[in-house]
């Protein structure tokens, strides 16, 4: 596709980690859309239970990701890639990342066994917990979905990535109303880049709304499902599609995990 240049690895990226290169339309221009999440609100207190925030050690958010299980978060690869489970914790039942209501430490990564091969295809991951998450009012898991979605539904984004491009991390959880769009139509939005995949699934609305760095694994949810995990995209919210991890496509390689078989099945 035609791109003008390409920034380093930070692709609507967690901090330090490999993502999906940015990519820069021969079109982009250097005003930058402000906004929320880009183009949202504030979340408000127990409206999103199943998001979660991807820690360091020493308390920065790097990522998003969704409870699944009272054992399991999902998120993407990218967000986990050169770190070790010890280094990763996961804070829940928040909509401010500074303030978790409980932090549990990461046990075990699994990232799908043909994560960035060919590159940027396959970024999904789990986090296995160290211990089991309490479920309360503002902590509640997400379950997977069962059918494939209609062009136009609605999908609802939240992380607290920046609100502009390289802007800080907002202090509290941002949420945006997006649209599923076809995997044709991304396809094509996007001149047939192949780094769109079968695995992917893509939303978009208008230019200033969309997901931007620090949203990377964070959820997309439609009819109380999980459809999206933040992936990579034109940054930010510029007018193209965001690209995401599809569960759906991978609800087997989810279920095969969570049962306790890891094998790669290509």
């Amino acid at each position: 596709m035609n791109v003008l240049f390409v920034l380093g690895l930070l692709a609507l990226a967690c901090a330090t980690s490999e993502a999906k290169l940015l990519k820069y339309p021969k079109n982009y221009v250097n005003s930058i859309i402000e906004g929320r999440v880009v183009g949202g609100r504030n979340a408000t207190e127990g409206e999103v239970p199943y998001q979660v925030s991807l820690q360091t050690f020493y308390g920065y958010h790097i990522c998003g990701g969704a409870i699944i299980d009272k054992d399991w978060i999902a998120t993407a690869a990218h967000c986990l890639a050169n770190r070790y489970p010890s280094d990763v914790f996961v804070a829940t039942g928040t909509i401010e990342w500074e303030w978790p209501n409980a932090t549990y430490a990461s046990r075990t990564f699994y990232s799908h066994c043909r994560y960035n091969k060919p590159a940027s295809h396959n970024d999904i991951a789990l986090i296995h917990l160290n211990s089991s998450i309490v479920f309360n009012e503002k902590t509640q898991p997400i379950t997977l979905p069962t059918e494939q979605m209609t062009d136009g539904d609605e999908v609802i984004l939240t992380g607290w990535g920046s609100t502009e491009l390289y802007g800080d991390t907002p202090d509290k959880l941002q949420l945006v109303k997006l649209k599923y769009m076809s995997h044709q139509k991304c396809k094509e939005m996007y001149d047939n880049d192949p780094d769109v995949d079968v695995g992917h699934m893509c939303t978009f609305t208008q230019r200033g709304e969309g997901a931007c760095h620090g949203d990377s694994g964070g959820p997309l949810v439609s009819g109380g499902k999980l459809v999206g995990l933040v992936n990579w995209g034109m940054p930010c919210a510029i007018g193209y599609p965001d690209v995401h991890a599809s569960p759906y496509f991978f609800r087997d390689w989810i279920r095969r995990v969570m049962s306790g078989n890891s094998k790669c099945v290509v």
